[in-house]
């Protein structure tokens, strides 16, 4: 069926993307500070899209496509607070300003959308990757085409509301545990059995799947059942501290770095994997693009022409000069000196940008985006950039002295968030054209919504982010002396991140722990290559999974493995069922039913807490409690832990049987 007469990009749409964008960004932004993850958008913001639509007797598949396309943009965007807050945690800045952030996010997130045109054809048009999400989003927008996105609605409503009202009980009344833990100890060595009750990364783990659950797994097990351990066991143990305490110590000063060093390794090796194809994609995508306009007139063959991607590249690169300038205009440097970090830096962003872009766009398109390293490959970023400007501060005299290191430290972040912002773009870039392609849609007008999206999700971030610190605090970074320390947003890539640029620029990083860290990776990528090898890929060890389990805190990895394990369940149970009934329609069907229902946990969950945010600062701005909304029942932890506990069983309990009725379901 041709789709050559329909409406795509309208402004009708365009403003419900941005209205979707705004409730998914700031979801994703809380997300991520909290437990540093970030959820896909696209699949949701297609089921709201085709709801709303579907009253105009004129809206198409397409039109629903670029709703889509541009709200996802803007959700990934969100990924820029895995940089950003570091600056607040190393005390440059007390607040985030506003035009400087929009600036980062927009200009990063453009120069992800050209970067990745000239890679279409390659890596999506003539290649055989899978773009999970892309796909899935296709299905659903066809779904819909015909009539059947109502279910789909009601998943992602039910599984919204379940979880914001468990949220609500456990962050807001205090009435429910948000995660359990038992400690014991042998001799010195202390061990944790944890449990996290999130129903939101249940969902996280569902739509990770098996492998990256049970990798997770593992690196749960090598932190808190092997390295936490042997480091309590062979240190002393301060005789002020609980057993507790000294074991997150232990975790926080030397386990995560392992964590680091696996993540870093892993991602290195991704890249070098990926190196020889991504080159020649883009070498044959180039070829292709310069002829394109005369080779087809098709519609759907056509990107954004050469001279304007140029004339916007230019454009955004004026974008990036102006921020930094700002940025480094604030320093108390010379002229010269400002100038050269200035040009450095910009080419630093737009040369690891261009590459990281690449790089992300293939991995999105070979293991989805939900599991491509981007903190591996954020972390390699700041690295890179820190010993760059080591070299130049040296050279300057600005290294000599505390005030310079900070402030290099500080433009490290600063140019490193603009990579950030590049990588996640192109990362989500690429699954929205394989959709687009899947439903017939016209790439050039999608990568005008994808640029749309990224402005969009510029003006929303720096105020959310705004809201949130002056609502929870991060980690090592309180705006007010009398916050509660233990309710503070973890935003666990920043402050890694932060730690790894502080730790190059004053020669105090812990490279032995972050060296042990690839070693490991090393040992884990062979014997994953192994597996590969001898169980024709059947069997896998994410090395990048791995690392995530030894670096997120137990409570975070624990519900995630619980979601992935449970899919795995599910999907044994529908295929063994399918085979008994010869139902060929229901393995997607519950497939559908599980992505939706798991996204609404994730959105419930994450926008109950920006809403729990503005209350809390609206309740701290008038001189009220951090908690306004708390019952203080006490002498309740116990039975706290016990209510959590069972509300997280009963939501396991709904999960399954929202999915299983794809058995009932005609």
């Amino acid at each position: 069926m041709s789709h050559d007469n329909l409406k795509e990009l309208t402004f009708r749409g365009m403003f419900l993307g941005a209205l979707i964008t705004v409730i998914f960004t700031a979801s994703n932004v809380y997300l991520g500070l909290k437990v540093g993850m970030t959820f896909a958008s696209s699949i949701p913001a297609a089921v709201i899209s085709m709801a709303i639509l579907k009253f105009f007797k004129d809206s198409s598949i397409l039109e629903n496509n670029m709703v889509q396309t541009q709200a996802s943009s803007a959700g990934t965007l969100s990924s820029v607070i895995f940089v950003l807050p570091g600056l607040l945690m190393m005390g440059y800045w007390q607040e985030f300003p506003f035009w400087q952030t929009v600036l980062i996010c927009a200009s990063g997130g453009t120069l992800g959308v050209l970067f990745t045109i000239p890679l279409r054809r390659a890596m999506v048009v003539n290649s055989d990757l899978p773009y999970p999400e892309g796909v899935a989003a296709a299905e659903i927008l066809k779904a819909g085409n015909n009539s059947e996105s109502d279910s789909g609605v009601k998943d992602i409503a039910y599984g919204g509301i379940f979880a914001g009202t468990v949220a609500f009980l456990t962050n807001a009344l205090r009435v429910m545990s948000d995660s359990a833990s038992a400690w014991f100890s042998n001799g010195k060595a202390v061990f944790q059995l944890p449990m996290g009750f999130s129903l939101a990364l249940v969902g996280a783990g569902y739509l990770i799947g098996i492998v990256g659950g049970l990798a997770m797994l593992f690196g749960t097990f090598l932190a808190w059942g092997v390295a936490v351990p042997y480091f309590t066991a062979t240190g002393d143990m301060p005789t002020d501290a609980s057993i507790v305490s000294h074991a997150m110590a232990e975790w926080k000063t030397k386990v995560r770095f392992i964590g680091v060093g696996t993540i870093g390794i892993a991602a290195i090796w991704t890249l070098l994997i990926l190196l020889k194809p991504m080159i020649e994609g883009m070498v044959h995508s180039f070829r292709m693009l310069k002829g394109s306009q005369a080779e087809s007139e098709h519609r759907i063959d056509i990107d954004l022409s050469p001279k304007t991607i140029i004339y916007i590249l230019l454009a955004t690169v004026v974008l990036i000069v102006i921020s930094l300038y700002h940025f480094v205009a604030a320093a108390p440097i010379s002229a010269e000196l400002a100038v050269l970090l200035v040009v450095v830096c910009t080419l630093l962003a737009v040369l690891i940008g261009f590459f990281v872009a690449a790089a992300s766009g293939y991995m999105a398109g070979l293991v989805g985006s939900s599991s491509s390293p981007i903190s591996g490959i954020g972390i390699i970023s700041v690295i890179v950039i820190s010993l760059v400007l080591v070299t130049i501060g040296k050279s300057s005299g600005l290294f000599e002295t505390a005030d310079g290191q900070k402030f290099l430290t500080a433009l490290t972040l600063f140019t490193a968030s603009i990579v950030l912002t590049t990588a996640t773009i192109s990362n989500d870039n690429l699954q929205d054209l394989k959709t687009g392609l899947l439903v017939e849609a016209t790439p050039w007008r999608q990568q005008v919504a994808l640029i749309i999206g990224c402005f969009v999700g510029a003006l929303v971030i720096a105020p959310v982010l705004e809201i949130l610190y002056h609502a929870y605090g991060f980690t090592g970074a309180l705006p007010r002396p009398d916050m509660d320390p233990t309710q503070a947003l973890s935003a666990p890539q920043a402050t890694i991140m932060t730690t790894i640029s502080k730790g190059i620029f004053t020669n105090q990083l812990e490279w032995t722990y972050i060296l042990s860290g690839v070693g490991l990776g090393v040992v884990l990528i062979i014997i994953d290559a192994l597996m590969r090898k001898t169980t024709n890929s059947r069997f896998a060890l994410p090395v990048l999974a791995v690392g995530i389990g030894i670096y997120l805190p137990p409570s975070i990895n624990m519900p995630v493995v619980v979601g992935a394990v449970m899919a795995w369940f599910i999907t044994r149970h529908i295929k063994n069922y399918a085979k008994r009934t010869n139902d060929v329609e229901v393995e997607k069907k519950a497939e559908r039913f599980g992505t939706l229902f798991a996204a609404g946990l994730i959105v419930g969950e994450s926008l109950m807490g920006v809403i729990l945010a503005f209350i809390i600062a609206a309740s701290v701005t008038s001189g009220g409690s951090e908690d306004p909304l708390a019952l203080g029942l006490e002498n309740w932890d116990n039975m706290g832990e016990l209510l959590g506990l069972a509300v997280f069983i009963f939501g396991i309990f709904i999960f399954v049987s929202r999915v299983l009725r794809a058995k009932k379901s005609k």
